[in-house]
């Protein structure tokens, strides 16, 4: 009878405890540096957003404001990282250890999107240069605007085409975002912090270089494949419907870093 009792209460126990977290709690310091991370992030986003949007608002119609709104909010959002990491102490434990090898910005970058955002840079910087090098002066005189061929004995002029007068804006966007994102990347690897969040920092920076990487190549092949699509030459459709797999991996990676930036943590899975 004893035992009994004793099994029908282990079973009541076993029942009614509470289910354990597979995640600890933080202790109070280090919740306090994940907040003050968090809430840095997200300043960086809303200076961003709105930046992004005093620029485009000013566009005049021809879609210069945009390419520089893309620009102004991974920019925004890079500082926000990096302020986050500014006001995150180092964490004071009694002893620490570290290793005798240097740590470096490419062992804390995803290595596989890495390399495809590399890749993705290189089309972009290919596509501009090509384009610049085909482009026309439009009916304003505005150099680099659109596309002019000689089809059937006709001359056509198509655009908008992401000649220089587009072009040029990337590559000086291009330039400054990846200049940033390389110095901000070398400052999280070598500045005292946990493994994780700085993992999670140098996701997030990566994040915002495939946003300045992605969103211009996108814009770029969707141009110039509705101004080749535009055209009566033979051939000129085919050009066009080869940068659609360009244009689609181009979406799924600006999905993935605006993603990223959010919630770097939902990047890593």
């Amino acid at each position: 009878m004893h035992d009994t009792d004793t099994t029908a209460a282990t079973a009541v126990s076993t029942r009614t405890a509470p289910p354990l977290s597979p995640f600890p709690p933080l202790p109070p310091e280090a919740a306090a540096r994940a907040r003050a991370d968090l809430y840095a992030r997200w300043a960086g986003l809303a200076a961003g957003a709105a930046a992004a949007w005093a620029v485009a608002s000013r566009d005049d119609g021809l879609g210069i404001g945009i390419l520089y709104a893309i620009p102004a909010f991974g920019l925004c959002a890079v500082a926000g990282v990096l302020l986050g990491d500014a006001l995150t102490p180092p964490p004071r434990d009694p002893i620490r250890s570290a290793g005798l090898t240097p740590r470096r910005a490419r062992d804390y970058v995803p290595p596989r999107t890495t390399r495809l955002l590399i890749a993705q840079a290189l089309t972009l910087l290919t596509l501009l240069i090509a384009a610049a090098v085909m482009a026309s002066p439009d009916d304003q005189g505005r150099a680099g605007r659109t596309l002019s061929a000689t089809c059937q004995g006709m001359t056509q002029t198509v655009g908008p085409w992401p000649g220089l007068f587009y072009g040029a804006p990337v590559l000086a966007s291009l330039a400054l975002g990846t200049a940033a994102c390389a110095w901000s990347l070398r400052r999280i690897a070598r500045r005292p912090s946990e493994e994780q969040p700085r993992r999670d920092r140098a996701l997030a920076i990566t994040a915002a270089w495939g946003l300045l990487v992605s969103t211009p190549l996108l814009g770029t092949t969707t141009f110039a494949a509705g101004a080749l699509l535009g055209l009566d030459c033979v051939g000129a459709s085919g050009s066009a419907w080869i940068l659609v797999p360009v244009a689609l991996s181009a979406a799924s990676t600006m999905t993935w870093s605006l993603t990223t930036i959010v919630a770097p943590r939902a990047g890593r899975r």
